[in-house]
């Protein structure tokens, strides 16, 4: 079954200055947020192969729509990340179904790679309500430079029988990161940790 989506917002947040320091090259960070109706709101579903479908759908989707937003090429990716906001006739298992068995090798296809874990949160909330999604860096969990997060909310979303799905990527670390840990210069991306 594919996503019934009835809107999609792709933003992007650029920090050109911090501490009043110029930040150059900005650093940059996109989230795109599909507010998809859940198929399953209302009633328990024992088996949730539609929401593990969608999610293997939205990973691409979300995180091309990234990509884009950011100008740059799939291997340009530096992080990565992803959260679900369940509405009220909804429950947590449903987000966990769409993040976790299959969106993210989607999404790592839209990254040209990806060796670590993608960072995900969930939570169920009403309209307007916010989701931090934290992001790591896509081959390495170690880089401390990476340990970041991104706001994502819709106004008017999720209505009760409704998901929002959010993916986040960037083309950076944060801006003057300054508390050690593994360098992006020194990734090997074997294990998905260094």
């Amino acid at each position: 079954m594919a996503a019934r989506i009835r809107k999609l917002i792709v933003q992007v947040d650029e920090t050109r200055i911090e501490m009043n320091r110029t930040i150059e090259p900005p650093t940059r960070r996109a989230v795109a947020m599909a507010v998809i109706e859940n198929p399953c709101a209302g009633r328990y579903v024992e088996k949730l192969d539609e929401l593990i479908a969608i999610g293997e759908e939205l990973g691409g989707l979300l995180g091309s729509r990234c990509v884009q937003a950011l100008g740059i090429e799939p291997a340009q990716a530096h992080s990565y990340g992803k959260a679900a906001i369940v509405g009220e006739s909804g429950e947590l298992e449903h987000a966990a179904a769409i993040l976790h068995p299959k969106l993210g090798a989607t999404l790592r296809v839209a990254v040209g790679k990806g060796a670590a874990l993608v960072p995900s949160a969930k939570k169920r909330g009403g309209l307007g309500t916010a989701i931090d999604v934290p992001l790591g860096h896509k081959d390495a969990a170690f880089v401390r430079s990476h340990f970041d997060a991104i706001e994502a909310r819709v106004s008017d979303a999720p209505r009760a029988d409704e998901i929002v799905v959010a993916v986040a990527v960037t083309d950076s670390g944060r801006p003057l990161p300054r508390v050690g840990g593994l360098q992006v210069s020194e990734i090997k991306g074997e294990d998905g940790l260094r």
